[in-house]
């Protein structure tokens, strides 16, 4: 140390030096570990680093080879398209004809309003199932067709009701007009009356059909006897004239207003349904016979006995409380089916049940009677209504008779028909037949009660409309007619004008008016 600097004097002890520099050397030796530590760290990273870089390098390559395979199924897929548009723009989209015709101011086709209302109107589908069958149709055959709602629909099948119901009818002296009431839950009926043109039916007769009928007049009424209905009679004359002939079922209020209008107007023929006239005579002749009414009250006690048994198949039909002697067959015709079993299985019943159903046995006789009887009806039922009457009737009616009326109920039955056909064959002109039936007014009657459902607990509603919808064709034309001319506020304010609250809608007002509300009998019901 002094060779470096001779001249320089060191004082420190040694023993200090000593430790300075053992403690120098310590700190240094610390600080070489540290980096080296610290090397070897960023050594490690580094190699990890290079080893991701690697890693994402081989997946981006992957990746661009996917990209590439995917523009390369794009554009394939792009030319695809291109040729699938090409030979979509050859082919519509929807069937030729009315899909491709919408009537003016509308948001569908003609084809959309035909189908739906075909499905209702004629398959007595109802609603909401119209609506679901033509999601399913275009689904189906892959149509890009909207689906319309129930209610859009409902007010269809109203629109065309109103525009059968209100557009203008051809006026002739040989209009002859159906008519009766359809009532529902509450005091509110509805007094429908179709037309039928003679010159039309005569040219093809048969039966009455939806098709035949014209609706002219529809008035819902809350009170109805024989005054009304003769005022709603002379009312409807304003639409077709005096009409030829009046066909009823004899209803207590139509039968009153009906002669009041026939004697006003003697040129009209007034004539009794066939069928109802038939059920007359059957009552009369067995409501006579004690027999009738004990077969009766058998039949129903035999029908709670076995219901519940091994026997059930053996049960009777229901016996109406309402019409009952409009549908004797079925009854009949169970006892007579259960007479020719009871022949031909004598031993085949359990004993203990024997006795719930061999009763029968001892109606024999009878039933022949009562079948016979049945027989004459149905045989007269069914000549008038394909001939209507006509001079000449009788004696046609007569010859059909012969060997058919074999018992004195069978025969008094068929003299009383006989009767009736002969007086109302004389209102005819000659070589005029004249329609002797009102089923076609309760077969629209009943059609009308399929499709309301559970809606004909609400009592007379705005769909009482659709009764018009569902009689004379719905081609169309006619419904072009009545999308375009009819609008859904003519339905509403003819339901406003002509119906008061049904019966779910006094419900409503009833039981959710406000607590320490005030109703007065006269506001939800009217005065008396």
């Amino acid at each position: 140390m002094n060779s470096i600097h001779p001249n320089k004097v060191y004082t420190s002890p040694m023993r200090k030096l000593v430790r300075f520099f053992e403690q120098s050397r310590d700190q240094w030796k610390r600080k070489c570990q540290a980096a080296k530590a610290q090397v070897k760290r960023l050594t490690q990273q580094v190699k990890r680093l290079e080893q991701s870089r690697a890693e994402w390098k081989s997946r981006a390559k992957a990746l661009e080879q996917d990209l590439a395979r995917s523009q390369a199924q794009a554009q394939t897929f792009a030319r695809e398209v291109e040729r699938l548009q090409a030979q979509n723009r050859e082919v519509p989209r929807f069937p030729p004809g009315a899909f491709a015709v919408r009537p003016s101011h509308q948001h569908y086709s003609l084809g959309h309003l035909e189908l739906f209302l075909a499905l209702v109107l004629s398959a007595g589908v109802s609603l909401r199932g119209a609506s679901q069958t033509l999601a399913i149709v275009f689904t189906l055959f892959e149509l890009e067709a909207p689906v319309p709602a129930w209610q859009t629909g409902r007010l269809w099948v109203l629109r065309v009701g109103y525009y059968k119901l209100t557009r203008p009818k051809a006026g002739g002296e040989d209009w002859v007009w159906v008519l009766d009431h359809t009532v529902q839950v509450g005091n509110d009926k509805g007094l429908l009356i179709l037309g039928v043109r003679l010159s039309v039916w005569q040219a093809r007769r048969g039966s009455l059909t939806h098709e035949d009928m014209e609706p002219l007049a529809l008035y819902p009424v809350r009170h109805s006897d024989g005054q009304v209905v003769y005022q709603q009679l002379e009312a409807t004359t304003a639409k077709t004239g005096l009409p030829r002939a009046i066909v009823s079922d004899h209803g207590s209020d139509l039968k009153a207003g009906v002669e009041r209008f026939g004697a006003a107007h003697p040129e009209t023929s007034l004539l009794y349904d066939i069928k109802h006239k038939t059920a007359a005579v059957l009552k009369r002749e067995l409501e006579q016979d004690s027999r009738w009414s004990q077969f009766t009250q058998l039949a129903a006690q035999t029908k709670r006995q076995v219901q519940q048994t091994a026997l059930a198949a053996f049960a009777p039909p229901n016996q109406r409380s309402k019409a009952r002697y409009l549908n004797l067959e079925e009854l009949v015709e169970w006892g007579q089916g259960l007479l020719t079993w009871l022949d031909a299985h004598p031993a085949t019943l359990p004993v203990a049940g024997s006795e719930k159903l061999t009763w029968v046995l001892d109606f024999r006789t009878t039933l022949h009677e009562w079948q016979e009887c049945l027989q004459v009806a149905a045989i007269t039922e069914s000549l008038v209504r394909q001939t209507g009457f006509y001079r000449g009737l009788q004696s046609k009616l007569n010859k059909q008779l012969v060997g058919i009326a074999t018992t004195p109920p069978a025969r008094r039955v068929r003299a009383a028909l006989l009767h009736f056909v002969a007086e109302e064959a004389s209102q005819a002109r000659p070589h005029e037949h004249l329609p002797g039936s009102s089923e076609v007014i309760e077969s629209v009657f009943g059609k009308f009660k399929y499709l309301e459902r559970d809606q004909a607990r609400s009592g007379l509603t705005g769909f009482l409309l659709s009764v018009c919808a569902l009689v004379a064709t719905t081609t169309q034309d006619v419904i072009r007619q009545a999308l375009e001319t009819v609008s859904t506020q003519d339905v509403l304010k003819w339901c406003k004008d002509n119906l008061g609250l049904s019966v779910q809608a006094l419900r409503r007002e009833i039981f959710n008016a406000p607590d320490g509300a005030e109703q007065k009998w006269e506001q939800l019901f009217g005065s008396a």
